[in-house]
């Protein structure tokens, strides 16, 4: 009798923690809707202060794809300490070493050029406008294309605007470029910690990993404990091969918009084709950047090979977008096509160009532990042949 009433008393306890969280939960969800903006400018404030630590996790992220490769192949066997001590700081030199050599290479390909591009094109604009104006002056514009149009606009008065704009905008450009290079510095500051941050996960990653489990386990339930590792091991290994099948797709796309534009002899091929490979990274919309940039470049010696070059990137995008991107990525995330586009669609609709590049691994964990967890549920039902092929084919024919 006493055991029965302790139970019902322990489970009214139970009941009555629940109900007080349930409630202490919409009281806090109720003020929070209430005082949004307050609310997210306390938590923009917050997360502004983790900010080079978050930077810093992720560099560590896409630094651990090479650098475990490199870990892999150098000294396997290698038995002496001294080696084995040495394997990780070079592999991390390595992968640092390649991944900046990448950025650096394409920056000094592409900015030299962008600067040249620029400065022709201010040329020729300045030019254009001071011939139209000595020609307004002496034989008129009426021999040139729309010249009833052109002859009714002071050229003159147009180039005079020009320059005093510039010297009424010289101190608002000298404030901003204080104001660029103060945002500089601190962007420089928090990289710095962001890099010795990342610095410190990648070197004591299994330390961290044992102290992360023990927490889990302390703290949550032995069931979600053990599932939230597993599923955090299942999302790291997706994000891993999520970032080697976007570089493989990265290079291919860049080297077929080269080849594309050598065959069709456009300018800029090898600079162009790099940029658009390192912007491909991007997921879907990096791609459009670059050639938005390679476009302006081409523009500048001939409009009609820039019109050229756009046609032939919308078109090799699509091809790419459809049919390559799926195929090379989802294969190494083991997620198919369909949801492949399926997780770029609804990524960049909820979060931008951050969540078309975060869509597909976070697609790809949420697919693996729903097919665990199907095949487990089919398993203690009795189920033991779902589906089989055969008859897929069979309802497809």
């Amino acid at each position: 009798m006493n055991n029965k009433k302790e139970k019902a008393k322990f489970i009214l306890r139970q009941y009555s923690k629940w109900i007080i969280g349930i409630g202490a939960v919409l009281i806090l969800i109720f003020l929070g809707v209430a005082n949004f903006s307050s609310v997210a400018d306390t938590a923009k404030w917050f997360l502004g202060l983790f900010t080079p630590l978050t930077i810093g996790f992720f560099m560590a992220l896409i630094l651990n794809v090479p650098m475990r490769f490199f870990e892999a192949h150098l000294w396997p066997k290698a038995k002496k300490k001294p080696l084995q001590k040495l394997r990780r700081p070079t592999a991390f030199i390595l992968s640092l070493v390649l991944i900046l050599g990448i950025l650096t290479g394409v920056i000094l390909l592409v900015v030299p050029e962008v600067a040249s591009a620029i400065r022709l094109f201010v040329k020729s604009a300045v030019g254009v406008v001071n011939e139209l104006a000595q020609l307004k002056k002496t034989e008129g514009l009426e021999g040139l294309p729309f010249g009833s149009v052109l002859s009714k606009i002071n050229w003159g008065e147009i180039a005079e605007s020009v320059e005093k704009w510039v010297k009424q905008q010289s101190g608002t450009i000298v404030n901003g470029a204080m104001d660029t290079v103060i945002s500089l510095v601190g962007g420089i500051v928090d990289f710095v910690f962001a890099v010795i941050f990342s610095i410190y996960i990648l070197f004591s990653k299994e330390t961290l990993k044992f102290q992360a489990k023990r927490l889990v386990r302390a703290w949550l339930p032995q069931k979600g404990g053990n599932y939230l590792i597993h599923a955090s091991s299942v999302a790291s290994l997706n994000f891993r091969n999520f970032v080697a099948g976007q570089t493989i797709e990265a290079f291919i796309l860049g080297s077929l918009c080269a080849l594309g534009m050598f065959i069709l002899r456009i300018p800029y091929a090898p600079m162009v084709g790099a940029l658009v490979g390192v912007c491909s990274l991007i997921p879907v919309v990096g791609a459009f950047i670059a050639g938005g940039i390679g476009a302006f470049m081409i523009c500048t010696e001939s409009p009609i090979k820039a019109l050229i070059f756009i046609i032939f990137l919308i078109i090799l995008q699509q091809l790419e977008g459809n049919l390559i991107y799926p195929r090379v990525v989802g294969s190494q995330v083991k997620l198919p096509a369909i949801w492949v586009l399926a997780a770029i669609t609804v990524g960049g609709a909820l979060a931008g160009p951050l969540g078309i590049l975060l869509g597909i691994p976070i697609a790809s964990t949420a697919y693996v532990l729903v097919r665990e967890a199907t095949e487990h549920r089919e398993a203690k039902l009795g189920l033991s042949t779902p589906i089989e092929k055969n008859d897929e084919e069979t309802e497809t024919k």
